[in-house]
């Protein structure tokens, strides 16, 4: 699966709730909304206009050059379906101001009502004098509260963080209109060093944290307005729309977070001063230099072209421009990788038959995997109560390599935790070896063995009629979930399990249970800083017409995000073309009770919606009982290709291979003959491409090369 595009406008969890009046409605949530990557990220293959990227102390940024429309957007856009701004709420900010930073007003970000709005207030502006409030409480010692009111283009402002006199200010149009100053004068944040800020906004405190110190903390005389009106209003980053106001420092971190005091999602931490809660992509793939870094390096170096067939890229070479004249390929150095810069396409022309594999019985599922010192692998689940297998690539083919001794094997997953390789299993056969009364079966991990370069049995878990494991990593904590398809013969509607690995007794324990249908398969994915999973149910014991669902992860569970509507789903693909995200879903068969089933039916792919915060229905495909989808990408070119395995009369069908053609979604390339299609695997091996097939009807599987010109 490809790197994600960070998609900084996903609104997940963002909900709408009524105010006292019927009229206005409050914008909440608790996920982040991540306001520089919405603006940086609308086109990831070049930086929006009025920017620059600059590196600090190894760390980038960046810098501000003019007011630019392209770093503006309607609130709209992130705060859907709502008029008033949270009434509580946290900005997440990493920043660098310089110790000779001018003394104006520069504004981190601003929230602007629209032009021609009759409003009296404004933000203080550069030459406004203001009034103290009478009073400040002693938890007050380190801020100032002014009040300021007037009109013409500085009224238009309803919120913003700004630096004045090197000083943090937040401001927004309270009561009256009259905009509302707390200014931090205990920090110390003009110093040429990094720092990450939370400023955190509840209904009777304003706390300013400063790299996970000890939070300064403010009680205002009247809380936050919770009517706060949003109607036509845009954010700007790095200014107030105009170019009086421009930030000069470097910013690399700017997320808003409804609802929640968002300092405990990212103190305490390792490096306080860089302490991260949404950063964009870009920023993430340099590495560290020295400390020492008292000017700011311009991102954009001297280019300079070397010529050859391989070529080492180092923090030496960072800048440098590389061509391959057998690749017909131009590379840039970031320090430890070299970056696409320009490259010929590889285009499919044709698919040839390259192994047929013999197998010891009918094959569900492929896993392949890469061993250090090893090279390429592929584990196989048999049928056979005998065992399943795991082959090793060579110059001709897939060789056998171990026999694994599993029960009505449907399923392998790998992964990894630090440099230890593991595989599991999913068995279905009712072993009764550990417990002759029970139903149940037992799944197995199984750990690469570097002495004895085998795989070992490491861990059993009870499972019930287990179609597949997922593996994950989610904030430095490794995850597997089995997808239970049913208890005994009857009973489809069970617990299927999350399991969470103890570093302590060093085993998977059980983390979290969710209800699923006849469950046939888990697909994890990450958009951005979320993490989601989505279950294919497939039967409850009377029909196939079920909700799959996509759980998010809040607060350390998953919780259901969205339900979409499938028919004896078995699997799900995500993947990513440009900044779009998919979800594929397989769809088996349509069933009812008693009734006849249908398996010329519609697979159907889904595209995230960003406005609507949903996937949402993209193509239609025709598929014959689908079991798997497989995507993949040949140069500029993106794939999907389908396992179809019945039609009602007969296993010997084509699986089909899709191209991706822009507008018109996926359409039909190649027709591939196979027998009980089980599972497509994509991989590519000594500079070639090639497609492998199961067959759960014939003891076989093939593997196919990709020729391209």
């Amino acid at each position: 699966m490809s790197t994600l595009i960070f998609v900084p406008f996903l609104l997940l969890g963002l909900r709408v709730t009524e105010t006292a009046t019927e009229t206005w409605r409050q914008c909440t949530g608790s996920l982040p909304l991540d306001l520089l990557s919405f603006v940086l990220e609308r086109d990831p293959s070049k930086l929006v206009p009025g920017v620059h990227m600059k590196q600090a102390s190894g760390v980038r940024g960046i810098h501000f050059s003019s007011p630019d429309t392209a770093l503006s957007f309607p609130s709209s856009q992130i705060l859907v379906n709502c008029d008033l701004f949270p009434k509580e709420f946290s900005i997440v900010l990493t920043l660098k101001v310089t110790d000779s930073a001018p003394k104006g007003n520069e504004y981190v970000f601003s929230l602007m009502g629209p032009k021609g709005r009759p409003v009296d207030q404004n933000d203080g502006g550069g030459s406004l004098k203001s009034n103290k409030e009478p009073s400040i409480t002693g938890e007050e010692q380190h801020s100032q509260k002014t009040r300021v009111k007037s009109n013409g283009e500085h009224g238009r402002l309803i919120l913003g963080l700004k630096f004045s006199g090197k000083r943090l200010h937040f401001l927004y149009k309270g009561h009256g209109g009259v905009v509302e100053h707390w200014v931090f004068r205990g920090t110390q944040l003009a110093d040429s060093q990094w720092h990450t800020l939370v400023l955190a906004v509840g209904s009777h405190h304003v706390k300013l944290t400063v790299d996970c110190s000890p939070p300064v903390e403010i009680i205002p005389s009247r809380p936050f307005p919770s009517d706060l009106n949003i109607q036509g209003s845009r954010f700007h980053i790095g200014s107030r729309g105009l170019w009086k106001g421009l930030f000069s420092g470097l910013l690399r971190q700017l997320v808003l977070v409804p609802g929640l005091d968002a300092t405990h999602q990212i103190c305490p931490s390792s490096d306080p001063q860089l302490a991260a809660l949404s950063v964009p992509p870009l920023f993430l793939d340099l590495p560290a230099t020295g400390a020492d870094d008292r000017h700011v390096n311009t991102y954009e170096t001297e280019a300079r072209v070397s010529v050859g067939l391989e070529k080492s890229c180092s923090e030496q070479l960072q800048g440098q421009l590389w061509f391959n004249p057998l690749k017909k390929g131009l590379y840039l150095c970031d320090g430890t990788v070299w970056i696409t810069v320009l490259e010929d396409r590889k285009r499919l022309d044709y698919v040839l038959e390259h192994q047929v594999l013999t197998t010891s019985s009918e094959t569900h599922d492929i896993e392949l995997f890469q061993v250090p010192g090893m090279g390429l692998m592929a584990a196989m689940a048999h049928r056979s109560t005998s065992g399943s297998a795991v082959y090793l690539w060579t110059k001709t083919g897939f060789q056998l390599y171990q026999n694994i001794s599993t029960n009505g094997a449907l399923a392998w997953r790998h992964f990894s935790m630090g440099n230890k390789i593991y595989l599991v299993v999913s068995n279905s056969g009712g072993d009764r070896r550990f417990n002759k009364e029970s139903e149940a079966d037992f799944s197995v991990i199984y750990k690469w063995s570097k002495r004895r370069k085998r795989f070992v049995q490491f861990q059993t878990l009870q499972t019930h009629c287990a179609r597949d494991w997922e593996a994950f990593n989610i904030d430095e904590h490794t995850y597997l979930a089995v997808a239970n398809h049913r208890q005994g013969d009857k009973n489809h509607t069970i617990d299927s399990v999350i399991y969470r690995w103890n570093r302590l007794s060093k085993s998977f324990e059980v983390h979290q249970m969710l209800q699923t249908s006849g469950a046939y398969d888990w697909e994890f994915f990450t958009v951005g800083p979320y993490y989601f999973l989505v279950v294919a149910n497939a039967f409850d014991g009377v029909t196939t017409s079920l909700d799959s669902v996509i759980y998010v992860w809040v607060n350390g569970n998953f919780q259901v995000f969205q339900k979409i509507k499938t028919f004896c789903a078995t699997d799900w693909e995500m993947f990513q073309i440009d900044s779009r995200v998919f979800l594929v879903v397989a769809n088996g068969h349509r069933l009812h009770g008693n009734g006849p089933s249908q398996y010329t039916i519609n697979s159907t792919i889904y595209e995230l919606d960003m406005s609507a915060q949903l996937f949402v229905r993209f193509q239609d495909i025709v598929t014959y009982s689908a079991v798997d989808w497989e995507f993949f990408s040949l140069g500029q070119e993106h794939f999907l290709v389908v396992a179809n395995s019945f039609n009602g009369e007969s296993y010997s069908l084509n699986s089909i291979l899709y191209r991706w053609q822009g507008y018109e979604g996926f359409v039909p390339v190649h027709w591939l003959p196979t027998i009980g299609c089980s599972d497509w695997e994509f991989f590519s091996a000594e500079g070639e491409s090639y497609l492998i097939y199961s067959s759960a009807k014939a003891p076989l599987s093939k593997v196919f090369m990709l020729k391209t010109y």
